[in-house]
């Protein structure tokens, strides 16, 4: 079985994994199933260099907040702002803080500086302003939106005023009191002002769709994308805050899966602009259902991004899921032989591609075994879920640096 199975593994390169796609993808995903090893992001890194030299890609996408992402694109397309100050402000989660992370800046900003517009490199963050404890204010959303159109179409057609907008806002605390996640009463989600500037948003958003015409010749192209994920963000945030102060059994489920439609919202609005490599962890990329157990809460199952956005693009989404061999510093050792974990781990390489749909023929009816975690911050492969990848990168072990 593992010389059949070794028949299937390739070098991590951006010219064998096209191979192994029925088609090109405009969003090509690469998955991590635990966060915060550098190590992983150095592998993204180097395949994304490989798809900008050999394949004509232009945009990499991570799980991070979309709002402060466009400090970072900025940055790589025009210089604004220092390293440092990018790093620190135009990444959530604390994903400012990896080295690979500030080398992709880094290596981005030096591949534009002196091309032209139409061969530069772009950032983007595709997650919502959200944390597990609190989401963020709608409010710089929802003022940039209200901003962009108030200096471009007129007056009377705008719903409301600036100043109305903050009224309505109040201060941005009441907002991110992270005691409304385990308390629902304490959230103001679904207050009367909560729900005037829901219907506010969302005429904004429909005025900016009418005058499409207009403001791409008035502005630009990217600027008018930019006032769409906006209005995405704000309306995303303000569905998000609504259904804080649920006290249904649905309430976490409806909050995770509000945090994946706005991913699959923004991934499928880069699809839009060109072919883009999307990094995330792999249950937010996966084509199957997510699943997560919070606190004491009944396990949550829900559509993941990776499954919205497939289902509207097609072959043009491809998934590679990553696959863990040990992460030693972190409790996660030698995996059973029996797992999927367990059969690329036997193979002699550090680390490859798989052939999914090749490896589940190989396999047959012979099921492997769920891989159990020693550590929560490290989600195995779900052997279920092999039918809906395209590659499994395998890495055999993952060093602490």
């Amino acid at each position: 079985m593992a010389t059949d199975i070794k028949d299937t593994a390739h070098a991590v390169e951006a010219a064998t994994v096209m191979r192994l796609l029925p088609a090109r993808p405009r969003l090509l995903a690469l998955g991590e199933p635990t966060h915060g090893e550098d190590p992983l992001l150095d592998l993204r890194n180097e395949l994304f260099r490989q798809l900008v030299e050999q394949e004509g890609y232009r945009t990499i996408a991570i799980e991070s907040d979309c709002m402060m992402g466009l400090a970072v694109d900025d940055h790589v397309t025009s210089g604004t702002g220092t390293l440092d100050e990018v790093m620190e402000h135009g990444f959530s989660h604390g994903w400012g803080t990896s080295a690979a992370n500030r080398e992709l800046v880094r290596w981005m900003r030096a591949y534009n500086d002196g091309r032209p517009a139409s061969e530069w490199l772009r950032f983007a963050g595709f997650d919502g302003p959200l944390e597990i404890t609190h989401a963020a204010s709608p409010r710089q959303a929802l003022t940039a939106l209200h901003g962009y159109l108030s200096t471009r179409v007129d007056a009377n057609l705008l719903p409301c005023t600036a100043e109305s907008l903050d009224r309505l806002l109040g201060a941005d605390d009441r907002w991110t009191d992270p005691a409304a996640m385990m308390d629902p009463s304490q959230s103001v989600g679904q207050s009367a002002e909560a729900r005037e500037l829901r219907l506010l948003a969302d005429d904004l958003v429909a005025l900016l769709d009418a005058q499409t015409p207009h403001l791409i010749t008035a502005t630009s192209r990217d600027d008018w994308d930019r006032a769409r994920l906006y209005g995405r963000t704000a309306t995303g945030l303000l569905r998000y805050h609504f259904w804080m102060p649920d006290t249904s059994p649905s309430r976490m489920t409806r909050l995770v899966s509000q945090r994946d439609q706005m991913m699959a919202d923004n991934l499928l609005a880069l699809a839009e602009r060109g072919p883009a490599l999307v990094h995330a962890h792999n249950g937010h990329l996966q084509r199957d259902k997510s699943t997560m157990r919070m606190w004491d809460q009944p396990l949550l199952e829900w559509w993941s991004a990776g499954a919205l956005v497939s289902a509207h693009l097609g072959e043009r989404y491809a998934f590679l899921a990553t696959a863990l061999g040990t992460i030693r510093h972190q409790g996660v050792d030698t995996p059973p032989p029996d797992t999927v974990e367990g059969l690329l781990y036997a193979l002699p390489e550090d680390r490859f591609v798989i052939d999914a749909p090749r490896l589940a023929t190989t396999l047959g009816d012979t099921r492997p075994a769920p891989r159990v975690s020693p550590y929560y911050g490290y989600s195995p492969l779900d052997p279920a879920h092999l039918a809906g990848i395209d590659g499994i990168v395998f890495v055999k072990n993952v060093p602490q640096i």
